[in-house]
């Protein structure tokens, strides 16, 4: 008789069955992520046929969001490859950028963690429970659409929220420098 028809597999057919080798850690980042949602399965379907899967927040991770402005002040830039080296230096965690009708976004994946108030304000709050995230593939590393800035590199790799709140000071600080330091217009 065969052993597999007594003994069906425990976990879900998308993950390899444990073994003595680690397994492969961009399937383990996937894994993590995907169990954010109270259905994983639905995840995985998401990420297979739209690139981009809806994870709801408050779960294992909770997101901050700050408008592109602040975050290419703090990188001075708006180029892709130097924000994404500033905001892995600054953060060292996963970032998402979206492009929504306002302009650029940027979302900080941060720990869950409900005891620990944020001092953000209105334009950089706090998304946590009853909020759902765009999460892309994790090879999706560029435009266009949703990409990772950086990727989670282990499972339950986030970013500090205090780190998350001095990148957004910064940014806040050089915008109002730039603002006060504007020559004068021309006379004509």
């Amino acid at each position: 008789m065969n052993p597999r028809a007594q003994h069906p597999p425990t976990e879900p057919a998308h993950l390899p069955l444990r073994s003595n080798r680690p397994a492969d850690a961009s399937e383990v980042i996937r894994h993590w992520l995907a169990t954010a949602h109270p259905t994983p399965s639905r995840a995985y379907a998401e990420w297979t046929e739209q690139g981009v899967a809806l994870l709801p927040l408050g779960r294992r991770f909770n997101a901050i969001r700050v408008p592109g402005q602040l975050i290419h002040a703090a990188a001075g830039s708006d180029q892709p490859e130097h924000v994404a080296q500033v905001v892995r230096d600054a953060l060292d965690g996963p970032v998402i950028h979206d492009h929504l009708t306002a302009g650029p976004t940027y979302y900080a994946l941060v720990p869950y963690a409900p005891a620990i108030p944020w001092l953000g304000a209105n334009d950089t709050p706090l998304l946590g429970p009853d909020t759902y995230l765009g999460i892309p593939t994790l090879d999706h590393t560029a435009p266009p659409g949703t990409y990772w800035v950086t990727p989670p590199r282990h499972r339950n790799h986030l970013c500090p929220h205090d780190a998350v709140f001095d990148l957004i000071l910064t940014g806040r600080r050089t915008l109002h420098e730039s603002a006060n330091n504007t020559p004068p217009p021309e006379q004509t």
